[in-house]
């Protein structure tokens, strides 16, 4: 067996692994305006170089976008020309039954993969987008964001950067029929707070490390979902 030995990581990774995991997990929002070179090295407590080596990896990743004199903004989901998916879809209609199809297949198998690997900041994660979800459903609105950021976490903690970059370039078509399907659920006699315990439930077998109940608990959240929107329950 031959080992490679450990070479310590270069702190302008350290910023690029940072501010890209805030941007996959949905802390940093779409069209978000970042802080600028110098705000990030102060609260990184690091050089400005390694901020900006940092920036322009995020840029020609596609994670990021320099706009001349306004400042650097986030880029999710993907410029249309560089998403394949989109580029793809152009010019067809995509029901939301067809994505949930989709969903169903990708998702629980990052939910198992998730179950497996996930961290305790994962979990957090998890946990505080059910919670932000939890209040608005409360006050009688919906939240997508939450709902999004929820699902991006559990693709993120499969640790699988092919699954990640997939469920980046489905964001845009993501927010758009969650947000379709939880006001359908608000105006449908099924409560939309279901959701949210849905969310808990698969969260806490994640946490349990109990890969195939956390695999069927996101296949019933998900075939509930695709089930309520091909019925009559439907206001659509």
């Amino acid at each position: 067996m031959k080992l490679s030995p450990i070479k310590p990581k270069r702190i302008s990774d350290q910023v690029f692994d940072q501010i890209r995991d805030l941007i996959l997990r949905g802390n940093l929002e779409p069209g978000e305006r970042i802080m600028s070179e110098r705000e990030l090295a102060t609260a990184f407590d690091v050089s400005r170089a390694s901020v900006r080596e940092a920036i322009n990896k995020l840029t020609m990743m596609g994670f990021l976008e320099q706009r001349q004199g306004r400042g650097t903004f986030v880029c999710l989901p993907a410029p249309e020309e560089k998403n394949a998916l989109v580029v793809a879809m152009k010019g067809k209609s995509l029901s939301i039954e067809e994505l949930l199809e989709v969903r169903i297949g990708l998702e629980c198998n990052a939910t198992y993969l998730a179950a497996e690997r996930a961290t305790e900041k994962d979990i957090y994660l998890m946990e505080q987008s059910t919670a932000t979800l939890e209040k608005s459903t409360k006050e009688g609105v919906t939240n997508a964001e939450a709902d999004v950021a929820f699902h991006m976490a559990i693709a993120y903690a499969t640790r699988n950067s092919l699954h990640v970059q997939i469920m980046r370039d489905l964001y845009e078509y993501l927010a758009v029929s969650i947000e379709e399907y939880q006001r359908h659920r608000l105006e449908a006699a099924t409560k939309m707070a279901e959701i949210a315990q849905e969310h808990t439930q698969i969260t806490d077998l994640i946490k349990k490390h109990d890969r195939e109940r956390a695999f069927q608990a996101m296949f019933r959240h998900l075939s509930f979902a695709l089930d309520f929107m091909k019925s009559g329950d439907s206001p659509a």
